[in-house]
């Protein structure tokens, strides 16, 4: 029987598992296209990946883990970044995904970045119906803020 923990356990390990391929791909298997072309997307996207992840770590603080449920105790965080992204930390991991692949002009690498997306956006999902049944107030934050990037105004 697959316990509410231990599914949590295996998004996070799959989650790892891409990281470190696209970690370890993108060096091997690049040159792909002149790096010039892709220079200044891989900045902005690592500019990107860098403020969410810090500030996303920040305002979440002792609510912070890496499992698509809320911790046992933890609150309702909805200020901060979190006011403009429900997933600060999953738009960072993807923004470093594609940046480091960029950067390393690898298209492997930007298809196995792709492939997290797909995961950590599939695990958003998992995650939110979590949220949904925890916070009552959940849903009408979902309606107002959106997942990865903030509404332009």
């Amino acid at each position: 029987m697959i316990t509410r923990s231990d599914r949590g356990t295996r998004w996070v390990v799959a989650q790892m598992i891409l990281i470190g391929v696209v970690a370890a791909i993108a060096p091997w298997y690049r040159g792909h296209w002149p790096v010039t072309v892709s220079l200044l997307p891989a900045a902005l996207l690592f500019a990107w990946a860098a403020w969410t992840g810090v500030t996303g770590v920040r305002d979440l603080g002792r609510n912070l883990t890496p499992m698509p449920s809320p911790k046992p105790g933890g609150s309702l965080v909805t200020s901060g970044i979190y006011a403009r992204l429900r997933h600060p930390l999953y738009s960072s991991l993807m923004a470093l995904g594609f940046a480091w692949a960029l950067a390393w002009s690898s298209l492997p690498a930007v298809a196995f970045a792709a492939a997290l997306a797909l995961l950590l956006h599939a695990k958003a999902r998992h995650e939110e119906l979590q949220l949904a049944q925890t916070f009552p107030d959940y849903p009408a934050y979902m309606s107002r803020v959106p997942r990865y990037l903030p509404r332009l105004r």
